[in-house]
Formats: C-alpha cells, structure tokens, sequence
C-alpha cells in the first residue's frame, strides 16, 4: 500500500480552532422535490444541479465541508432500486459534483464521501459476513475515490463490527477516513455502544481515523451529552458533533424537526466548549441554520467545559436520564434495515 499525502482535512484541523460542517442531505433534498422512498442517489445522475445546489448552499451558508450526496450509496441499499450495479458510478458522480462546487469556491472546502451502513445485520446476529461487508464498503470508498473526496466519511454507525469493517475498507482504498457513530438509545447506539466504547474501539483499529464522533440521534442535548463522554477520556483524535435540529414533528404528515436557527447557533458553541472541532448539523438542518451556526462559532469566546445543567437550559431536556455509562440503559437490535436518511 502507498502511503497517503498530507490530507487536506487534517491540514485545516492543524490551522483552525474548529470546523464549520453541513447539514442535512434528505431534509434538504425533500425540500427539493425529493419523494419518501426514493433513492437520492439516484439524482446525482438524474437531477446534477440539485445535487450541486445542495453543496453549494452548504458552502454559501458558510461550512468549511459538506459531505457527499452517497449516504445509501453502497450496492446493498441500492439493490432495493434494482441498482446495486451502479453503487460505485452514483458514488464517484456523487464526489466529481462536489468536487467541483468546493474548488470553484474561492476558498479551502473539504468534500468528505458520506457512507452510511450497509443495511443489513452483520453475523451472528444477521446474515450480512464481516468479508461481504468489508467488500461493500470498498466498492463505495473506490468509487469516492476516483471522484476525488478529500477524505471518506462513515456515519450513522450503531454496531462496533461495521464501523470496523468500514476502516478496513478504507484502509484497502488508500483513503483516510472519518467515522461517527448515532447514539440514540438513552446514550447508546442501537447495539449498546456507549461514548467510551467507541474511543476504546477506535484505539484498537489500526488505520486511525482524522477524526471521529456522533451524528443524528435524539436531540442536540443528548448530543452534547455524548461529546461530553468522547472528552472525558481525553483521547487526542479530534471530535465531531453533528447533531440533529431538534427533536421530529409530525405535522400535516410531514416530519419536520422543531429546531430554530438560533436554538442550533447555541448549540454549535456549547458544542465547541464541549471539545468538538468540527461542528455540523444533521436530520433538519437547513442552510439557514447554518449560517447561524457559522456566526455564533466565529463570535464565541471559548468558555469552560458546561454542565449538563447549562446543557439542557439552553437547549432543552434530555430523552433520557442515562448517559449510557451507568449500565441502566436499554439496548434493543434492529429488526430491519435501517432507512435513516439524514
């Protein structure tokens, strides 16, 4: 294996205080004209100058990355569209749109190749081998690859033996790699993976990440609850906190989530004195939340670490009293494939 060059992502850690991320990709998408069981993928061929709107609202509202539009981009999820044969072509057109709304910016943007899980379940528990998943993995960071992400990017991880089948992957790629986990179960993934779990996780993989942290979730308090559990174990790999707008609605049948703009402005600050470096939003967060975000980030005097007490006065209570960490926290498996969409 070739040894990687300087990564661009780790050069703007090396030179900023934090990072501005982006948001959503299906709320936005929805907003777009996107319909409830479509593949967004899927517009990367059909629809380029929605895919390219998406980054580049990103990009205008301030964020210093945007990840790509390749969420269910693996062969697997697309199977479900009778498109499986095509993970790697929707996943590099996916990274040549981005590459293309970062470079003509005018200024240093990462583009970051979005995987999500597999959606299956892994062996013992399911069907899914730790050798097929590997081989998912890799098909979609090739095809990120030839489209030219400054790095790859694992999201919405809930069991340890995926998220290390995804750095295998990347590691096969040649591609440095960022990877968080969702932790939505009362301070757990699905699986039963707590903040601590996955420092200690990540310490035994050989290909570190850049950086590594949660996204979606609950809400953004238990958020910030779980960056509170990275930094307690004073690892040095820097974190990411990109949480959801607020908590879902239902409201005229749509699901919409009940975060301001300036309710997630606060939360990028808290999310900073927490010890995050790169801060984004997910599920819910449009543009105008980032560009909030982006001037309460850079008009925040850094403060000390809050209490869980300023946490939740600022942005409300938590789903639950557990943090993960007490052993009183449920677990449950999944029964299905997951259908997240950010």
């Amino acid at each position: 294996m070739n040894p990687m060059p300087t990564n661009p992502l780790r050069e703007m850690i090396n030179s900023k205080d934090y990072i501005l991320a982006d948001g959503a990709t299906g709320t936005n998408l929805f907003n777009m004209g996107l319909s409830s069981g479509d593949a967004p993928e899927l517009w990367n061929k059909s629809a380029p100058k929605k895919i390219k709107k998406l980054y580049k609202d990103s990009v205008d509202a301030g964020s210093d990355l945007f990840l790509t539009n390749s969420f269910g981009g693996n062969r697997s999820r697309l199977n479900l569209h009778g498109e499986k044969h095509r993970a790697a072509e929707f996943s590099r057109i996916s990274a040549e749109i981005g590459r293309e709304v970062a470079d003509s910016s005018g200024r240093p943007v990462i583009v970051a190749g979005s995987v999500g899980p597999t959606g299956e379940i892994m062996e013992p528990i399911g069907s899914l081998s730790y050798t097929n998943a590997v081989e998912i993995f890799h098909e979609q960071a090739e095809g990120l690859k030839a489209g030219g992400v400054d790095v790859v990017w694992v999201e919405t991880i809930s069991a340890a033996n995926e998220f290390i089948a995804a750095a295998e992957a990347f590691s096969l790629a040649n591609m440095e790699w960022c990877g968080t986990m969702s932790f939505d179960t009362a301070g757990r993934t699905m699986f039963g993976i707590t903040a601590p779990e996955l420092v200690d996780l990540i310490s035994k993989i050989p290909n570190k990440p850049i950086a590594f942290g949660a996204n979606c979730g609950v809400g953004s308090s238990d958020m910030l609850r779980t960056i509170l559990g990275f930094s307690a174990t004073n690892n040095d790999i820097p974190i990411i906190a990109k949480g959801n707008a607020g908590i879902p609605e239902y409201k005229n049948g749509d699901i919409c989530y009940n975060g301001t703009p300036q309710l997630m402005g606060h939360y990028a600050t808290l999310a900073r004195d927490c010890g995050a470096t790169i801060i984004g939003g997910c599920c819910g967060t449009t543009p105008k939340h980032l560009r909030v975000m982006r001037e309460a980030l850079d008009n925040h005097i850094p403060g000390i670490q809050p209490k869980l007490e300023a946490i939740t006065k600022a942005l409300g209570e938590f789903s639950s009293s557990s943090d993960g960490t007490d052993g009183n926290a449920p677990t449950r498996k999944r029964q299905n494939s997951r259908n997240r969409r950010k």
